[in-house]
């Protein structure tokens, strides 16, 4: 017997929010997608006393990276060149990080993996905000190459 969708993902929910739920669903199962927010959800209000929602936003600011490397060839060599990230960017990578992240761990369902990576990323932890910290490392071990931006 199916699950009931609770409260927290309501028809007119916000545009991050679909697009988390968007960026989750796999093999076009949306409802399965949808199951797995809410249930995530569910779980972060047990174990926390925040509202989960805002727990879930923290963790999107959190992950979003504010510079990132692209490469540049250069007369044959490839330059890792530090650029900005425009803002709709921002967000892709903030979701895909997190989603990577949760789906990397073993041994649970995924409600509870994308809750626990989502609480992590909220207190600056876990594997979505370690990849943004190496990329900030990245581009600035390589920002003696900033002059190659395009």
């Amino acid at each position: 017997m199916p699950k009931p969708i609770v409260k927290y993902v309501p028809k007119d929910s916000k545009p991050l929010i679909e697009k988390f739920i968007n960026c989750l669903m796999l093999g076009g199962k949306k409802s399965t997608a949808r199951r797995i927010f809410a249930d995530a959800m569910e779980t972060m209000k047990k174990r926390t006393k925040d509202n989960p929602l805002d727990v879930f936003d923290r963790a999107i600011i959190n992950v979003t990276p504010i510079i990132e490397v692209r490469p540049r060839r250069v007369g044959g060599a490839v330059y890792q060149v530090p650029v900005e990230v425009p803002p709709h960017r921002q967000q892709s990578l903030a979701i895909r990080w997190i989603i990577a992240s949760a789906r990397e761990k073993k041994g649970a369902p995924m409600a509870e993996k994308l809750a626990l990576e989502l609480l992590d990323a909220s207190a600056n932890q876990g594997g979505a905000v370690k990849k943004k910290e190496n990329i900030q490392k990245m581009a600035q071990a390589n920002k003696a190459f900033a002059h190659l931006a395009k």
